[in-house]
Parts: structure tokens; C-alpha cells; sequence
């Protein structure tokens, strides 16, 4: 079967109604199989992942525990992690994906001086860049957005995501498709690569966590809030394994976009995705973006889009919406929950917090749609007639160029930009560290706040000192024209530059534009038919340092791991972010060896406390990390890492598994770990394994070895490994793992994409 077969209109800026109806067909007598199977109502996400698995008869489904292969309907890729998944693909030897697939071009952005000239510094500096990939779009059939077009998941929402759906995207915040009833799952390039190859998913069969939302939202309360307040219930960990599905009359007072906010920042507690069932206000989004023909396709199985009257949970949450009060969370963490004003205000104190702000953000992925946009400009207005203006540096990032313009249209910039805001990019900018900031800020203690989805140390600005608070865009504006942490918009007023005391009316917004949206300029790129494909040549030269063509990771030899030493040992929390740092070595996520070159730089060494850095057993020398594991790559010296808790969380980033790899890293231990980064280094080749008994972490000394004993691993059977401590003393212990049998066949073959290029060579 070819692409042409699966989707004629691979190639189209939109989602077609054939796709769509081709699921919809499909989804009544899938249903229907999945309740005679499970003999029980289906939750929603139970629907969808039926009625997407390759063998819906046979596939065994306990949740938690089995894992399956799903077909999902389309691939998204955003430009840093587009370009490994497309180096990795082009090895496969497809003359096509197979699957429609797109490029949206977003995250090399740098936010500097506003959006005009940032934009045309982007493309200046990052044209090889875009060039290969919009070559390697067009030769292999994939729509390319250029830069300019919007950040990846505001794009999708608003051309691609549909109700039911399923989707595959190499960035961690994917289910923001949720929002449109969508199980969205973000994943790692190798993921990507095997989807558009023609071959499965494959993923354990979530956990489903129920949300249960009553009431309705109100005053300065907004979607945010439900958000913040999950991941105060449920911390960066509750997600992992289990899909969160919101449902109850509260999720269908909320609009789409605003289902969206809540479902991208699921990527915060680790959850697989997050969904809502179909309702009205989808319906309504789907018609004002020009899918009329889909919401009409749902209408006629609307049934089967929500969940099933007395479907059962892995756990159940219940949240009350007229009782939820805005919240701000942070620092350091998206789980460190506070209430806005006299609490988070509190807490600084208590911490030594700045309460000054030094600036504040609105937009992202997270909360840049229209209905967001509007509510900030209504406060704004009120703002203006008193004379106020921003204390703070207040900057503005719509979340796609049909945002931008639409809001340019109905006026809502120019009522921003008439209290002090300044509009970036329609780009990722601060959000993932694309953002320049003097030294005279960021060299001291700061508090910024933003309506963003993340928070670590360094993750804005790549500053360690800049402690970030996570809101929604209605209480950043009010903390902007306030210019302090503690302040309550719902109790406190501003003194307006005449002496009155102003209290601030709740924001009003409005979900949909009533004059329509306003597509702004055309950035979508369709590749030429497929006849004209095999005379484009994509180059990459052998002295560039933004590309690098990739060579196969080597099969394991079939002897244990013995003697590893322990290269890193990290203390507290290990993001992507302190693996593979992103800001300036975004430009580098093309050339496999040059970003080695950030490999564990933000580690803190548990052994010493030091940021970065550790012991080279081959001199015994104290060296950044980055270079201890050339050091050992070129030595032939294999080796381990040791994680804490919730080992790679954050951004789907595969460089935080492909970089230990390409150094000669065999295993990772850690107490546990995050799903997309677990999945990540199988997917490379490396062996993560979790300590039986988590107090083992405590045991390893910084010139100890591990034995790694009994390979390859056994699905379901831990694995018996060895602490030789440098006396030669030994202790043994137990490490569990997650390898289904197929994974095991990724180890051995040195990499799940060494497989798919043998089975595509027919071997």
C-alpha cells in the first residue's frame, strides 16, 4: 500500500474530510469490538486507541501493561527536532512518507527586538537550515510552514487536529491537539520515523486518569487555572503512563482552545496526552477554521467522541470550576502551586524571592489563541482609560500568523502595544530559551511571569538566577501593570498616574472572531508531485556545522555490560533541559556531534554539587562532562549514568538519548523515569533501567563500576547487576525495565531505526 492509497491529499494544508470520514467509517463497529472485549463501557481514549490498532481483534489491552501498535493518522514536526527525525528517515530508503506529515518551522526563532527584524535575523542566520528542510520536505512529500507561520501546535489545531484523531508529534507538548478531541501523543524523532515509514507506534497501553469538571469558570479564573491546579495535584510524576480525559458539564462550558491550554500543559505531569470528548464549542472552532465538512462528519458520530455513560478510571479527580481561583506556579517547577497574590507573595518572602518583576510574557503554545488574546486586550483597555501602563517589560507572542493577523485586524495589538507591550515573533521565542536578554538582568536574582508551560531553572533565558512563574495571560497582564509578584487582581488596585485608586474589571473575552479569521500571509509549502521528486538533491556538506548525515549506532555485541563506570550521577531533578540543553545549541540539533557538546552540562553532580562537571578516570583530571564522554566515546570506553526521580522529564527531546549513545553510553539507571525520554533511549539503543529497591541511587560512589549482567533483558524479569566498589568489594542489586520483546530486538539491533531500514531492504 502507498501513501496515495492511505491519503490522496497527503500534501494539503488542511486535514481532507476523506481522512477523516476513512476514521469515522471505522469507529461504530470499533466501539462496539472494544466493549464486547473489555466487557465493560469505554472510556474516550479507550475509543480512539481502538479504533487505531493495527489488530483490534487480537491486541491485548490491559492498561498499564500491554503494549500495542497503533496506526496514527498523521506526523507533526517542528523544525529543531524535524531535522533529526528527517536525517534519521532519509537512511530508510522510501522514496515518500508514508503517513501526511509536516514541518512547521518555529523554534529557531531568537526573541531580541521585536518581531520584524527577529524574523528576518532567523532566516538569515538559520538558512541552511531551513533550506534542507524544505528540500527534504519536498523530495519526501511532507508540508512545509515556514518560519513565520505560527508555533507547530496552534498551526495544527487550527488546520489539522480533529475529533477522534490520533496523532504522533516530535515535541512534548503534541496534546495540545487534545483540545480537539485528538489523542496527540508527543514522541522522540526515532517514533516519527517509524510512522512515516509505514511501520506502527508502538506504546504501552495508557493508564486513563479522569477529570471530572463541574461548574463553570468565572471572573479572573480561566482554563489555566484547571491546569495549574492538576498539576498541583498530581505533581510532575502523577501523569506518567496514564492519559488524563476531562469530561463532566464543566468540560463542555470551556472552549477549544481553552480545552487545548489544559491538554498541552499535561506534558507537565507526564502524561502520555490528554483529551476531551466532542461538544458544541469544538464544533464551533472546527466551522470558524474552515472544517464546516468535519464538525459535520463528528455530528454524525458524536456518540462515539465522548465517553461512555459509566466508564471507569484509573483514578478520578473532581474539580469544581466555580470554586477555582487563579493560580500562579512556580519557581523551578510546573507543580509548585500557589494562589495568586497574598500566597505566592508569601512564599517569595519566605524563599527570598524578588517580588519586583522583571518581566512578563504572554503567549506560547500554551495561551496564544484569540479567546486569550481578547481577554488580555479588555484589561488593557480598562488599563488605558486610567492612564495606566505596563511596569514591567511586557511582551506579546501570537501563536500563529492567522493569530497575528486577526488580532492586527480587530485592533487588539495596537490596545496592547498602547500600555508598553512589545509583539515577538509568530515563534516558540522565550518559551523554549530563544531569548536574548542583557547581563545586567539576568546576572542577579529575577522573577519573570508568563502564561508559558514550563518553568525549570534556565529554561527562558538560560539563566539559573531567573526564577519563572507559570499563569494565565489574564493575571500576567495584571501582574505587568502592578509590576509585583503579590499582587491580586480580584481584591488589590492600581494607583493610575492621577492618585484614583483603579480596581480592575474581570476580563471579557470573546472565543471566536465574530468578523471571522484572518489568514494572514500564505506560509504553507506543497511539495511537487511526486514525478518531480527524484531531481531534487538535498546536500549536506561534509564542513557544516549546523548538519551532519548520520552512520547506523553499532548492534550489541552479545556480551554483558561489565565494569561501566559511572560517567555522571545526577542530584535532584534531570530535565531534557539538563541533558541536552536547548537556547543556544538549538542551532546544533542537525549535527549529532556538535550538540554533544551541551551532554549533561546542566547536571547537578551529586558527588560534588558542582553544575557540569565530574570525575575522568582516564587521568583522574576533573573536566565538563561533555568532554569525559568524548574522552570515553573515543576510547572505546563504554559507560553509565545515574538519574533521580522522574529521570528526563520535560521536552520530548530525543538528543538527550541519541547524545549519551553517539558517546559510547550504555545504560541509564535512575529511581524512575519519564515516559517520552524512556521510550527515547530504547528507541537509541541504551538500556534504562530503574533501581528495584530506589535507595540503591544512595549506594554508588564516584570511582565505582557496574556490571550489567543476564543481557539482553527479559520482558517482565528484572535485571541482576553488580556495584564493584574500587576495593573490589561488590553488591548486588535489581533493576527493573520496561522492554516489551520488540523492544529487545532495538537493543540487539543497536537501535530501533536499524531495524525498520532492514525491514524496508526487505531483510
Amino acid at each position: 500500500m502507498t501513501a496515495r492509497d492511505i491519503n490522496p491529499d497527503i500534501i494539503s494544508a488542511t486535514t481532507p474530510i476523506d481522512l477523516v470520514q476513512r476514521v469515522y467509517d471505522a469507529l461504530p463497529d470499533r466501539v462496539a469490538l472494544g466493549r464486547e472485549r473489555l466487557g465493560r463501557p469505554l472510556t474516550l481514549t479507550e475509543k480512539i486507541l481502538v479504533n487505531h490498532l493495527v489488530d483490534p481483534d487480537g491486541q491485548e489491552m490491559e492498561r498499564g501493561a500491554s503494549y500495542a501498535d497503533f496506526r496514527p493518522d498523521r506526523v507533526a514536526m517542528q523544525d529543531a527536532t524535524a531535522q533529526m527525525a528527517l536525517l534519521q528517515f532519509m537512511t530508510a530508503g522510501l522514496p515518500e512518507v508514508q503517513v501526511p506529515s509536516t514541518v512547521h518551522c518555529d523554534h529557531l526563532i531568537q526573541a531580541k527586538v521585536g518581531a520584524t527584524i527577529d524574523l528576518g535575523v532567523a532566516i538569515d542566520t538559520n538558512a541552511e537550515v531551513y533550506d534542507f528542510l524544505r528540500s527534504v520536505s519536498a523530495k519526501y512529500q511532507l508540508g512545509f510552514w515556514g518560519p513565520g507561520s505560527g508555533i507547530i501546535h496552534q498551526v495544527v489545531l487550527e488546520n489539522y487536529a480533529f475529533p477522534g484523531g490520533m496523532m504522533i508529534g516530535t515535541d512534548s507538548h503534541t496534546p495540545n491537539a487534545g483540545g480537539l478531541g485528538m489523542v496527540a501523543i508527543g514522541v522522540g524523532g526515532a517514533d516519527a520515523v517509524d510512522v512515516m515509514t509505514g511501520f506502527p507506534f508502538n506504546v504501552r497501553w495508557p493508564k486513563v486518569i479522569g477529570v471530572k469538571l463541574t461548574g463553570s469558570l468565572s471572573g479572573w479564573s480561566s482554563p489555566k487555572d484547571v491546569i495549574l491546579e492538576v498539576a498541583r495535584i498530581l505533581t510532575v510524576e502523577g501523569g506518567t503512563g496514564a492519559i488524563i480525559e476531562y469530561f463532566g458539564p464543566g468540560a463542555d462550558s470551556i472552549s477549544a482552545t481553552g480545552k487545548a491550554t489544559i491538554c498541552n500543559m499535561g506534558a507537565e505531569i507526564g502524561a502520555t496526552t490528554s483529551v476531551f470528548g466532542y461538544d458544541h464549542n469544538m464544533a464551533q472552532y472546527l466551522k470558524a477554521t474552515g472544517r464546516e465538512a468535519i464538525a459535520d462528519a463528528a455530528d454524525a458520530v458524536a456518540e462515539h467522541l465522548r465517553p461512555d455513560e459509566g466508564a471507569s478510571y484509573d483514578q478520578l479527580i473532581e474539580i469544581d470550576l466555580d470554586q477555582l481561583k487563579p493560580m500562579i506556579n512556580g519557581p523551578h517547577s510546573p507543580d509548585r502551586a500557589h494562589r495568586v497574590g497574598a500566597e505566592v507573595g508569601a512564599a517569595a518572602v519566605d524563599n527570598g524571592w524578588p517580588l519586583d518583576i522583571s518581566s512578563t510574557l504572554i503567549g506560547s503554545c500554551t495561551n496564544s489563541s484569540y479567546e486569550d488574546l481578547t481577554r488580555v486586550a479588555s484589561i488593557a483597555r480598562q488599563a488605558a482609560a486610567a492612564g495606566l501602563t505596563a511596569k514591567t517589560e511586557l511582551l506579546i507572542t501570537p501563536g500563529s500568523e492567522q493569530i497575528r493577523a486577526t488580532i492586527e485586524r480587530d485592533g487588539l495589538l495596537a490596545d496592547l502595544e498602547a500600555i508598553g507591550a512589545s509583539v515577538l515573533a509568530n515563534a516558540c521565542g522565550p518559551c523554549i530559551g530563544q531569548w536574548s536578554r542583557p547581563d545586567s538582568i539576568t546576572g542577579r536574582p529575577n522573577t519573570i511571569v508568563n502564561s508559558y508551560n514550563r518553568n525549570f531553572p534556565k529554561r527562558n533565558d538560560g539563566s539559573a538566577n531567573t526564577l519563572s512563574f507559570v499563569t494565565s495571560p489574564d493575571t500576567v497582564l495584571a501582574l505587568a501593570l502592578a509590576g509585583t509578584l503579590d499582587f491580586d487582581p480580584t481584591i488589590d488596585t492600581l494607583t493610575a498616574p492621577d492618585g484614583t485608586e483603579v480596581r480592575l474589571d474581570a476580563p471579557v473575552g470573546e472565543i471566536l472572531p465574530s468578523a471571522g479569521y484572518d489568514p494572514g500571509e500564505d506560509t504553507f509549502t506543497a511539495p511537487p508531485p511526486l514525478s518531480e521528486t527524484d531531481a531534487i538533491e538535498i546536500a549536506v556538506s561534509p564542513t557544516s556545522d549546523r548538519l551532519q548525515l548520520l552512520e547506523p549506532f553499532p548492534a550489541w555485541d552479545g556480551n554483558d555490560y561489565l565494569g561501566l563506570p559511572v560517567l555522571m550521577k545526577a542530584q535532584g531533578k534531570c530535565t531534557t533541559d539538563h541533558i541536552s540543553a536547548a537556547g543556544p545549541w538549538l542551532k546544533y540539533r542537525g549535527h549529532l556531534e556538535n550538540i554533544s557538546g551541551n551532554l549533561f552540562l546542566g547536571v547537578v553532580n551529586a558527588f560534588t554539587g558542582a553544575v557540569g562537571e565530574g570525575h575522568d578516570i582516564t587521568d583522574g583530571g576533573t573536566r565538563p562532562f561533555p568532554e569525559i564522554a568524548k574522552r570515553y566515546g573515543e576510547a572505546g570506553i563504554g559507560w553509565c549514568a545515574i538519574g533521580d526521580r522522574n529521570y528526563g522529564e520535560g521536552s520530548s527531546r530525543e538528543h538527550a538519548a541519541m547524545e549519551p549513545r553517539f558517546r559510547g553510553g550504555l545504560v541509564i539507571f535512575a529511581r524512575s523515569f519519564a515516559r517520552i525520554h524512556e521510550t527515547n533511549a530504547k528507541k537509541q539503543g541504551l538500556v534504562p533501567l530503574t533501581f528495584a529497591d530506589p535507595d540503591t541511587y544512595d549506594q554508588i560512589g564516584e570511582l565505582d563500576r557496574i556490571n550489567v549482567l543476564n543481557l539482553p533483558p527479559v520482558p517482565g524479569q528484572p535485571v541482576q547487576c553488580q556495584i564493584v566498589k574500587p576495593d573490589g568489594t561488590m553488591i548486588d542489586f535489581e533493576a527493573t525495565h520496561t522492554f516489551s520483546p520488540e523492544q529487545v530486538e532495538w537493543f540487539e539491533a543497536g537501535s530501533a531505526l536499524n531495524i525498520v531500514r532492514r525491514k524496508v531492504a526487505g531483510g
